[in-house]
């Protein structure tokens, strides 16, 4: 594994429904989930959590992130859950279910060159669809959004990795 801790892609599981977004630590943002049936019966969750990726290129013509080469060094803290008020279910019967990605998600220092040492926050959204019968068990999926955090001028210009809060990953 040529010294690695952890590929990026390999601590996200994959590809499949992660979204990636590059947003400012004091940005807020709603996505609308459309079910296209009721869902008032279901429950919904969402948490996040802030790692840092070592390195981070980007495609030249695409300008999409590039993780090829990137690995997971560490951590902030535990997961945190995003509370209720954040989760809009007042549509829930015709489908719609609003997610509010709140701000300040990570509060740390941050590099302006945006490729080293780059804090990752990976927020959860989960919706849990009752059992249909007695014979059936509820069915949980969940969807993904890898936010990388960019400087902006409120934000301390510093190193994440020498931050007291951060948690590198043991290498052995």
């Amino acid at each position: 594994m040529s010294g690695r801790i952890l590929s990026f892609k390999n601590y996200l599981g994959g590809s499949d429904n992660v979204q990636m977004l590059e947003m400012f630590p004091s940005t807020q943002t709603k996505f609308t989930y459309q079910y296209g049936a009721d869902v008032s019966t279901y429950t919904f969750d969402a948490d996040y959590q802030t790692i840092v990726v070592d390195r981070l290129t980007y495609d030249r013509v695409s300008g999409d992130p590039n993780f090829a080469d990137s690995t997971v060094i560490g951590s902030f803290g535990s997961n945190t859950s995003i509370g209720s008020a954040y989760i809009n279910t007042q549509r829930d019967i015709y489908g719609d279910i609003d997610l509010t990605i709140p701000e300040q998600r990570y509060t740390g220092p941050i590099l302006p060159d945006a490729r080293a040492n780059v804090p990752i926050t990976v927020v959860s959204f989960k919706w849990t669809q009752p059992a249909a019968n007695v014979y059936d068990q509820p069915q949980t999926l969940s969807h993904r959004w890898a936010i990388i955090e960019r400087y902006e001028p409120d934000v301390t210009i510093g190193n994440p990795v020498l931050d007291p809060a951060f948690n590198p990953i043991p290498t052995s």
